[in-house]
């Protein structure tokens, strides 16, 4: 299936729906935000990430900063933080550059690593894009996390694209339906940027309708 480019859903929200696929909703159907210090140190470090020439030569590394990219096939676009182009025996050509070279993407990103495939996901869709586009295929890329400083190896697996497909798709369900799921309070509502726009209280069973929970917090 291919998408046209009016559809395309943003690479950054698959990060957001494997989350939580409301807290997708709210942002990305319903344009909710709402600013706290985890999505503001995460800016800091994609700025810090995008500093510098736009392209830069390090010896056997050609790197490419706030690079665009886009799936025909998935129906995404968005940006790379950064993608390195490595030099070798088995890599695609760059105007003005001898040689061959494959590309390595890597995103930055606050905290730690985390047990789930968030990151990874966002990271996945990027390689994906980045074979499309370039018609060659990336083995691996990493994700820089700002509290340890330093890269995590992912490996772009059949089961990690699969999931990737699997997720885009429910996106684009989801979006052309305009629908927001029910609220599901767990743990990682502490850290949600938006948790009070999603008032995740009220999907809790026998709680107060919105009309009755908006009454008791304006008395």
């Amino acid at each position: 299936m291919s998408y046209e480019e009016d559809d395309y859903l943003f690479i950054s929200g698959i990060q957001h729906y494997a989350f939580c696929p409301r807290q997708w909703a709210l942002i990305h159907i319903e344009a909710q935000w709402n600013e706290n210090y985890l999505t503001t140190s995460g800016k800091i470090l994609h700025v810090k990430a995008h500093d510098g020439d736009s392209v830069e030569k390090r010896g056997d590394i050609i790197i490419f900063r706030a690079l665009k990219v886009c799936s025909v096939e998935l129906g995404i676009s968005g940006e790379c933080d950064i993608v390195e182009f490595r030099k070798a025996d088995n890599g695609i050509s760059i105007n003005g550059c001898d040689g061959l070279w494959v590309p390595y993407p890597v995103e930055y990103k606050r905290g730690k690593t985390k047990v789930d495939d968030c990151d990874r996901l966002q990271l996945c869709a990027q390689a994906v894009c980045l074979e499309e586009m370039l018609c060659t295929e990336i083995g691996s890329g990493a994700l820089f996390y700002g509290e340890p400083r330093r890269r995590e190896l992912v490996d772009f697996t059949p089961k990690l694209k699969t999931k990737l497909t699997d997720t885009v798709k429910s996106m684009h369900e989801m979006f052309s339906r305009k629908h927001t799921p029910n609220a599901e309070k767990g743990k990682r509502c502490q850290s949600c940027s938006i948790k009070e726009l999603c008032l995740p209280r009220l999907g809790e069973k026998g709680k107060a309708s919105v009309r009755r929970y908006m009454e008791a917090h304006l008395e």
